[in-house]
């Protein structure tokens, strides 16, 4: 068998990959002239979000039979072709949730205390302690856009942070674990983005979510909250963000995910009260390892005619 990892793995997925037969593994190969060649004979393609998986490469690879996706996102597979090209396509089920959650609070805390401010006040010769007299997350309102996996481990250690937490999701009934362990209050989007300190989303990008968070559902939050997104860029209409954190409608915001990645003339970028990340909040080294492992075990377990529960129905 031939495997064809078209960017970057770690070794311990590596390793795995490498006994079932043949690898070819080229972590700039997603944008090489030679990834239809390199393709046309392979049974698996592992990729993370630069490679398209379109029909042209499925054309090109008429022997593949899965597809496997270093992550969770699936912006840059056409699931619809593979699967009429009866090519399965298994991805990182909830592998980098921990990191995303961590990702978060983090967020959370460098708004609430500012730590990286007052140091590099306090480098400049200042002891300004009335400035830096700030905020606790304890008694404030985490909102969530969307109550999956990463939202319900939100939940639960904003429970152990006195935090109040209610939740947006047409999709989770009442009697989800999310609910009725870890506190979520459902409720309506406007009332999530209305009533809380931090909103995190946690929805794919997709018609329906493609500026969710625009310039109508600003206006509705509070003027001391902060929304963060480490789901996908374009959920968030940054020319409207950029106006309500500049006009001071909304307090700030934490991205993880552009429209445009990397950006290169984005107003956002002049903004003090944000925080800009080059979509890293699910890579901690150890979300990585779990990551490569579980989609090279699922792949592995596709090839030998086994069923993966990490499959995209």
């Amino acid at each position: 068998m031939k495997i064809v990892v078209t960017e970057l793995i770690w070794k311990e997925g590596l390793d795995i990959l490498e006994e079932l037969g043949e690898v070819v593994y080229d972590p700039e190969l997603w944008k090489s002239e030679n990834l239809l060649a390199k393709v046309s004979d392979a049974d698996a393609v592992v990729v993370r979000n630069q490679t398209q998986v379109n029909k042209e490469l499925l054309a090109a690879a008429p022997q593949l039979k899965v597809v496997g996706r270093l992550g969770v996102g699936l912006d840059n597979i056409d699931v619809n072709a593979c699967r009429e090209a009866s090519v399965e396509v298994v991805f990182a089920r909830n592998a980098n949730a921990i990191s995303v959650v961590e990702y978060v609070f983090s967020s959370m805390f460098s708004f609430a205390r500012k730590l990286d401010n007052a140091t590099e006040d306090v480098k400049k010769g200042n002891w300004s302690r009335k400035q830096f007299t700030l905020h606790e997350l304890y008694g404030k309102t985490l909102g969530l856009v969307g109550v999956g996996e990463i939202g319900s481990r939100l939940a639960a250690r904003a429970k152990v942070f006195g935090m109040n937490v209610i939740g947006f999701d047409p999709f989770l009934p009442p009697y989800e674990v999310a609910c009725t362990e870890f506190g979520v209050q459902l409720s309506s989007l406007e009332q999530v983005l209305s009533q809380s300190d931090f909103i995190s989303l946690h929805v794919p990008l997709n018609d329906k979510t493609r500026n969710l968070i625009d310039k109508e559902s600003l206006n509705i939050m509070k003027s001391s909250a902060y929304i963060i997104n480490t789901a996908r860029g374009g959920i968030i209409n940054e020319d409207n963000l950029y106006e309500a954190i500049k006009n001071g409608e909304i307090a700030g915001a934490a991205l993880d995910v552009l429209a445009n990645e990397p950006p290169t003339d984005s107003p956002l970028m002049e903004l003090d009260n944000i925080i800009l990340t080059p979509h890293i909040a699910g890579l901690t080294e150890e979300a990585q390892v779990r990551t490569s492992v579980l989609v090279a075990r699922e792949v592995a377990k596709v090839l030998v005619g086994q069923k993966s529960l990490c499959c995209v129905r």
